[in-house]
């Protein structure tokens, strides 16, 4: 600048909002018929759905053998698609938690999408390993308790058992920590609604909330409690699910670099997931274009180079483990992984994971909106053909060579993929129009550091709303 001073970076939030007009802009998304745009995609998203339900329900009916599953190959596309769907629930806590503890401001514009990105994650995620049991209807068989049937009890010692809990646990705090973030926006919804159902329901939701002093440091203290405990989560949940493969002897699963490759790799994918989804509501949604701007998409894109380095260092750390160990073992497996049948699907995912990101490194390539969300479908892209060479080769090619075989997927194991991908964006779908998509209250936690949030709050009819001022205080964080 010509006065010497340090330019000073963008506002999170454009357009100098009031706390009335966030209330306007967040809340009116769900006051509005939905556009036809929605319509379409529901539409679109639910029909995959179908597609996969009925693939499921022919294969819980004829057998796994609808599968392409051999005596060498025992696991597939089930627990490929489960790893990928618990790694993209990753990014949901971080965001919420990890960050919120670091008062990272960015976040408030993206938290509450990324929770319910969390959630619909983890439940597309449980529904392989039950689909995988062949018989879903006996899933409470993993579950430890005192029961009739004699020795048949759960193996606590299996990595399988430790992802019930882990992931169980997960999805719980979660949705609390979900829930409760909501509340305040809740009682927006509910001051803003007229008499009918929409009034009752967000007034039970809501939780009888009055926006007083003593209500926000109960729940800010309750907040920061649950940010505490979901912290753990992000590391603690992916461990474990790399543990399926590391406490094996399955060369190119026995490595001890697994948890850290795996949570780094979750993270990944889950930011490159929630860029994908906010990128979509943004164009979709214009009111959102204040609220996650290019500097949100900045700050997250940083976040993908940092976590895509880590992935491709976790890489190279394989081959030179593999070369180091003088294992002939584990030396064939990472020569296969490379030059092997299913080498087309290794250099995808190096392409997908290591080089593609390496462009975001340049500003102008984190503004240009476009080749971010290509970059982000391309990485998630990759992270589902990392889980599936991880699987892949290291079972279809094991120590004898008379017991070789080759994977070759099925149509219901395929159409079975598309249907978790209809059932997420289904729900995705569901979650935006019917519940804010933006954390209110937390942005106008954003907008009072800047001063802009003295206003005396009015309801859009011009009458005086106390309710709502008290409702829509701003927060600390």
């Amino acid at each position: 600048m010509s006065d010497g001073k340090a330019r000073e970076p963008a506002p999170w939030i454009l357009g100098d909002k009031t706390l009335p007009q966030v209330s306007d802009d967040i809340a009116g998304i769900l006051e509005r018929p939905a556009t036809r745009l929605w319509w379409a995609a529901f539409l679109v998203s639910s029909t995959v759905l179908a597609i996969g339900t009925i693939a499921v329900i022919y294969e819980i009916a004829t057998g796994i053998g609808t599968w392409g599953l051999n005596r060498t190959v025992g696991w597939s596309f089930d627990i490929t698609n489960f790893v990928f769907w618990i790694g993209i629930g990753h990014a949901g806590t971080l965001i919420s938690a990890i960050l919120f503890l670091f008062r990272q401001k960015w976040r408030t514009s993206v938290n509450r999408a990324a929770e319910a990105m969390t959630l619909i994650a983890v439940a597309c995620a449980g529904l392989f390993p039950l689909i995988h049991m062949g018989r879903p209807w006996l899933f409470f068989w993993v579950i430890p308790y005192p029961n009739t049937r004699g020795s048949l009890w759960v193996n606590f010692r299996s990595p399988l058992l430790w992802d019930f809990f882990a992931i169980s646990t997960y999805f719980i705090i979660s949705l609390v920590f979900w829930y409760i973030g909501l509340v305040p926006d809740l009682a927006t919804i509910r001051d803003r609604s007229k008499r009918g159902i929409r009034k009752a329901i967000m007034g039970f939701l809501s939780l009888g909330w009055n926006g007083s002093y003593r209500t926000w440091v109960r729940y800010e203290s309750v907040y920061l409690l649950l940010a505490g405990l979901a912290t753990p989560l992000v590391v603690s949940v992916h461990t474990i699910v790399s543990f399926d493969f590391a406490t094996s002897i399955v060369p190119g699963w026995h490595t001890t670099i697994f948890p850290p490759y795996f949570v780094a790799g979750a993270i990944f994918s889950g930011f490159a997931m929630v860029l994908t989804l906010m990128l979509i509501a943004r164009w979709v949604l214009p009111e959102i274009a204040d609220y996650f701007t290019h500097r949100h998409v900045d700050a997250m894109c940083r976040v993908v180079i940092l976590t895509g380095s880590m992935v491709g260092l976790a890489y190279l750390t394989e081959i030179f483990t593999s070369a180091y160990s003088a294992n002939g073992y584990e030396q064939f497996m990472s020569f296969n992984r490379a030059f092997g049948p299913y080498a087309w699907a290794y250099w995808l995912m190096v392409a997908c994971n290591v080089i593609a990101p390496q462009l975001l490194w340049f500003p102008r390539v984190r503004s240009n909106l476009a080749v971010v969300f290509g970059i982000s479908v391309v990485v998630n892209v990759g992270m589902w053909f990392e889980r599936f060479v991880l699987i892949m080769t290291s079972l279809h090619r094991d120590y004898l060579p008379s017991s070789w075989s080759f994977y070759t997927p099925t149509l219901i194991e395929i159409l079975t993929l598309l249907g978790s991908f209809g059932l997420f964006f289904t729900a995705f779908l569901l979650f935006c129009r019917f519940l804010p998509m933006i954390a209110m209250a937390e942005v106008k936690g954003i907008l009072s550091h800047d001063g802009s949030a003295a206003h005396h709050v009015s309801h859009p009819d011009g009458e005086p709303a106390e309710t709502e001022a008290l409702t829509c205080e701003p927060t600390s964080s």
